[in-house]
């Protein structure tokens, strides 16, 4: 997720701005070389392929930030996010493929460089390859697992990642359902929102708002990068050569870059981008066949659908689009008059929530003097899809003004997709009220409740795939 910062430096180089403004940002670059002495790599494709990798990166944060934005414990030493950025050899459009940390894989047999004895190929989570071999192995791993040759090496942290977001000025973000996470200290209602760098961080770390994960994390940094991509082409910093300059070296202060990209890179990438923008992006994960993969030694690991993650690498090979085309335009021939509809009143758009309402058993308590209240509530979420038991009751207090959805901690996922249909509820943990929930009417139940749907997966074997205009708020 901080890796998504650096991809911005490719874009803001989108100016066109020449050496007189990018002078001495190289030597802000530190340097490592991932490539040394590797030998049976794989082919070469079209387009270029760069490996973004974000490590925790703790130990540089003050005290105060540690505290603020719940950034405790000791640095992992370890890739927190790992993405394959690909660009097209027309330089025309970038496709991010996010890989997960868990994904099981196998280090490829090495000499050790600390110990100088060889060890064989083993089992590891894929982010623990930085721990145990730095950038080198874990571009050796990862070429292994895609059969994708990788290009340039950028790896960022915490501090590339905030001082990137606030010197945009922010990054606007929405959500249709609340985003809460008590480890990161997100918390975020429903709508449209700025993020500085600080509360970015928290948004693009948190893995306790939905049952995803880390794949919902994923989806989250593929929607804050659109996002950050289209902060950065439509604020005015490609054509500010000072702000220019403040962003990139914002991004560069922190980064380390394998040896062959520099500034000239940039630059050349970026004359050839000026038209990037993000419609002409792509975001994808690599598909996953199964979770919770036990290995013995590891744990629990993400197991990839080889054919579905050959069929993906192969089109970034082949410098092929991975997203559905584009609608056809109209046609140019006249159209001929139509009767025009009348307009009809449309509600809100279904939320998205991450449990299916049929799943969701709910008892309905009347908390008002109104009578019948708590009979059409239990109607409207039955005909929204929730599995009510028709049988509403009062409740003891009966002067609630706010509906209150009670519910055992063991079923927040539930909870929380039902107060998202409830838009306005207050949700209350009961431990040991059970798998039903209980929803108590409050005085401000308008009659009218949301409709919500689940996110469908995609199909098995075959990458999610959208566009980054798609993502942008």
């Amino acid at each position: 997720m901080r890796a998504v910062s650096t991809l911005s430096v490719v874009v803001l180089a989108s100016a066109g701005i020449g050496h007189s403004v990018m002078a001495g940002l190289d030597a802000d670059i530190t340097r490592v070389d991932p490539f040394k002495d590797m030998k049976n790599r794989p082919a070469a494709g079209h387009g270029m392929n760069v490996l973004l990798v974000g490590t925790d990166g703790r130990d540089r944060i003050t005290e105060r930030e540690r505290r603020r934005y719940r950034l405790g414990g000791a640095p992992c030493h370890c890739t927190d996010t790992i993405m394959i950025v690909h660009i097209s050899a027309d330089r025309e459009r970038a496709t991010v493929v996010s890989l997960p940390r868990d994904s099981y894989a196998e280090v490829p047999a090495r000499v050790d460089e600390t110990t100088h004895r060889p060890r064989p190929a083993h089992p590891i989570k894929l982010n623990a390859a930085y721990a145990e071999g730095g950038p080198q192995l874990t571009v050796r791993t990862v070429e292994d697992l895609t059969h994708l040759k990788i290009d340039h090496y950028l790896e960022v942290d915490f501090i590339t990642f905030m001082r990137t977001v606030d010197v945009l000025g922010g990054v606007q973000v929405c959500t249709a359902q609340p985003l809460k996470d008590s480890y990161t200290g997100l918390n975020l209602s429903p709508g449209t929102h700025v993020l500085h760098g600080g509360q970015a961080l928290q948004y693009v770390r948190a893995r306790h708002v939905d049952a995803a994960s880390d794949l919902g994390r994923m989806k989250r940094q593929q929607r804050f990068l659109a996002s950050l991509i289209e902060r950065a082409t439509s604020s005015g910093v490609l054509l500010n050569p000072i702000r220019f300059r403040d962003v990139t070296r914002a991004v560069l202060g922190s980064v380390r870059a394998d040896t062959g990209f520099g500034t000239d890179e940039l630059l050349d990438l970026g004359r050839a981008m000026r038209n990037f923008s993000p419609s002409s992006s792509e975001f994808t994960t690599v598909p996953v066949a199964q979770m919770g993969y036990a290995v013995k030694g590891v744990g629990s690991t993400l197991k990839w659908d080889r054919a579905g993650a050959d069929r993906l690498f192969r089109s970034l090979r082949d410098d092929q689009p991975i997203a559905p085309p584009a609608p056809a335009h109209a046609p140019t021939h006249p159209p001929q008059p139509q009767p025009q509809p009348q307009p009809q009143p449309q509600g809100p758009p279904p939320a998205t929530v991450e449990v299916a309402p049929a799943g969701i058993r709910v008892q309905v308590e009347n908390g008002t003097t109104t009578a019948g209240l708590a009979r059409r509530m239990d109607a409207a979420l039955a005909a929204a899809g929730f599995a009510t038991n028709h049988r509403p009751v009062g409740a003891a207090r009966r002067d609630l003004r706010r509906t209150v959805v009670s519910f055992d901690p063991r079923w927040d996922r539930s909870a929380r997709s039902l107060a998202a249909a409830l838009p306005g509820s207050v949700l209350r943990a009961v431990p040991g009220l059970g798998p039903v929930l209980r929803v108590t009417v409050g005085a401000d139940f308008t009659g009218a409740v949301r409709k919500v749907r689940v996110d469908e997966p995609a199909p098995r074997g075959e990458a999610s795939v959208i566009r980054g205009d798609e993502k942008v708020c």
